[in-house]
């Protein structure tokens, strides 16, 4: 477990104290079978948290918040560990976004419903926040939260916001948050692309980090408190992850994947994420109704000459594929897109946010049906309107990183004084 520490750059200008924790927590042991007894595996906060005996938890009346990742080395649910648990009270258990079962499309939750396993009572966190979402923990009569879940590393992945969300209730409702670490399944090493412009504030985006933020759900939940939550931060505690370095991606960990929401199939469906999913704020398919949802991108009419524009750019990492599917849901259901296919040779070279951009200039200018949505939800996944307004003027790849480039060493600058991992 870490000491939360407070901001010294003062990103958006906030500046506080946060909450003190306790000591650290011994490594936990190898579990006995498969993959989990793997000696060189990452042990997640939830080892170490059961290691040291709940001692985090005792005395006090948990609430969980989590999904169907929330498991253990050997693919237990913690739910279902803590309840058995006679050292923990777990008395509330609380569902993000596609809900606590995972049962649910994007934009949807499971709603309440009580746990057939356990008897628990579910909450439903989606789409609460504020004074509305401390109401809920105060009525589900909870001392503590608890937040596990598995991100993929990009900012409008709506979980590291329900992790924000959560802070900030607890701390209206006076109730303590503890983290419990797991990876950033496609590395730490850096961040990139754009960050947000709070005007542009929302579920996909409340506060000013870079698109890709190369961060774990511990350490962000560190930099909410001492950056963003300092005028009423909450009392945090995290268990941090061992065996864990900045340069891993999923496949390293020894940790079985739990698809995080329907359509994250794979940590290969994570790598490409960060920048394919930026087509959600245009007319294309970003490959919700296939097999392999955001490695593949397009639409009707669509024809080779994008692929070729796209391997033209030199983007590093990876190759366009020309690329056919028909999604079964979402835009274009029943119709035969053409496209691309991404295929990323070289983990370590690639840019998801500038394969996505690049992407999105080549779209448009190969193909004549290319439409931004209506509503600018580009303009949400990007955090302002220069991404957009940059592709409308014509301008290429390296014009529009540039644009965000300063904002981005801000941030990185920041960010450096919350990792707490080498």
């Amino acid at each position: 477990m870490t000491l939360s520490r407070r901001g010294v750059l003062g990103l958006a200008g906030a500046m506080g104290a946060v909450g003190a924790v306790g000591a650290s927590a011994p490594s936990a042991a190898p579990a006995d079978r498969g993959r989990a007894g793997r000696a060189d595996r990452v042990r997640t906060g939830f080892e170490r948290l059961a290691a040291d005996g709940y001692a985090a938890l005792a005395g006090q009346r948990v609430g969980v918040v989590t999904n169907p990742t929330g498991i253990t080395a050997d693919a237990r649910h913690l739910v279902d560990v803590l309840h058995a648990d006679e050292r923990v009270n777990l008395v509330a258990v609380f569902g993000p976004e596609h809900g606590f079962r995972g049962t649910a499309q994007a934009g949807n939750s499971e709603g309440a419903s009580r746990d057939p396993a356990t008897g628990l009572p579910v909450w439903d966190t989606y789409d609460k926040s504020g004074q509305r979402l401390a109401d809920v923990f105060t009525a589900a009569g909870i001392d503590t939260v608890v937040f596990d879940i598995q991100d993929v590393g990009a900012r409008f992945y709506t979980y590291i916001w329900t992790l924000y969300d959560c802070m900030r209730a607890a701390a209206l409702a006076d109730k303590a948050v503890v983290v419990l670490d797991r990876p950033n399944p496609v590395g730490g090493r850096r961040a990139a692309g754009p960050v947000l412009q709070r005007s542009y504030a929302s579920f996909v985006g409340r506060e000013p980090i870079a698109l890709a933020h190369g961060m774990t759900a511990a350490e962000l939940a560190l930099l909410f408190n001492g950056e963003f939550l300092a005028d009423r931060p909450v009392r945090l505690r995290t268990v941090d992850m061992t065996g864990w370095r900045r340069e891993s991606f999923f496949d390293a960990t020894g940790l079985p994947w739990i698809p995080p929401s329907p359509n994250m199939p794979t940590p290969d469906t994570a790598l490409a994420y960060a920048g394919t999913c930026l087509f959600e704020g245009t007319n294309l398919s970003e490959g919700r109704g296939t097999t392999t949802p955001f490695e593949v991108v397009g639409a009707e009419g669509i024809d080779r000459r994008w692929a070729e524009a796209a391997n033209a750019l030199g983007v590093p990492g990876v190759w366009f594929r020309e690329a056919y599917f028909t999604p079964t849901f979402s835009k274009h259901a029943g119709k035969v897109c053409g496209g691309i296919r991404l295929i990323v040779h070289d983990r370590e070279a690639f840019d998801p946010v500038r394969a996505g951009i690049g992407l999105l200039v080549t779209a448009r200018r190969t193909w004549s049906g290319f439409a931004w949505r209506e509503d600018h939800w580009i303009d949400r996944l990007t955090g302002s309107d220069r991404v957009r307004t940059l592709v409308d003027s014509g301008a290429g790849v390296e014009e529009i990183a540039g644009d965000w480039a300063a904002g981005l060493a801000r941030f990185e600058a920041v960010r450096g004084e919350y990792l707490l991992y080498g």
